[in-house]
């Protein structure tokens, strides 16, 4: 597909972050609110290997070797997905990019069709609260609502308050050891993305150690500030 013909203009945000600082509820709320559509990299994955385009086959293929799927493949999987007529009123990415090579190929991507990053938008948090906050925190199986045990609880134990769902999960990692090599990997290999889009204007930073609410609106002034 050639994006430079057929891409939709749109805003672009990118949301950083630790494990735990509230990216995906924070996403969840801003799509809501704006419309943005959220694209994480293992949605567009598995959206591209069911669909079968050249770049989810590709994927697909990696994956099944047990390898790593390459930027150049998750680049190809985002440009196809940015071309989709949803994309028009803007696109969150979460999880993407990781690092200052892949923040340099989404900007040659976005180039292609006249775009730009509108906002890297971090949100800070402190090390040591997250460990607490992660070590308490499961999914709703049905829907994939989060909740948490002591932040977030579910009105009835055991069933989700959106869908009504009993199947909660945990991830096998949610628990002190694995969430701090988590946090020391993240500010090893995310974290210099500060920097990067720091030095090309577009960082924002946003204290994410409120409540859920008050973050959310504070994150809807930097959006509207960043898209107007």
């Amino acid at each position: 597909m050639d994006g430079t013909d057929t891409a939709v203009t749109c805003p672009v945000l990118i949301l950083l972050g630790p494990p735990g600082a509230g990216k995906g509820t924070q996403a969840r709320m801003l799509q809501e609110a704006h419309g943005f559509v959220q694209l994480s990299t293992g949605d567009l994955l598995r959206a591209a290997v069911a669909a079968g385009t050249e770049a989810g086959k590709a994927a697909q293929a990696v994956m099944e070797a047990g390898g790593l799927v390459s930027d150049d493949i998750v680049i190809a999987i985002l440009k196809d997905r940015l071309a989709e007529a949803d994309c028009a009123r803007g696109v969150i990415l979460d999880g993407f990019p990781r690092t200052a090579a892949q923040a340099e190929a989404l900007d040659d991507l976005l180039a292609q069709s006249g775009q730009h990053i509108n906002a890297a938008i971090s949100l800070e948090v402190d090390d040591t609260a997250m460990v607490s906050r992660i070590a308490g925190r499961f999914t709703c199986g049905g829907c994939g609502e989060g909740y948490h045990d002591l932040h977030k609880p579910t009105a009835v134990i055991g069933i989700c308050d959106t869908c009504g769902s009993s199947h909660m999960k945990r991830r096998a990692d949610d628990n002190t050891a694995p969430v701090g090599h988590r946090l020391t990997e993240y500010h090893a290999q995310t974290a210099p993305l500060l920097a990067y889009y720091g030095n090309r204007g577009v960082l924002r930073k946003l204290d994410a150690m409120g409540e859920i609410g008050a973050i959310a609106a504070a994150l809807s002034g930097l959006v509207r500030a960043a898209t107007a």
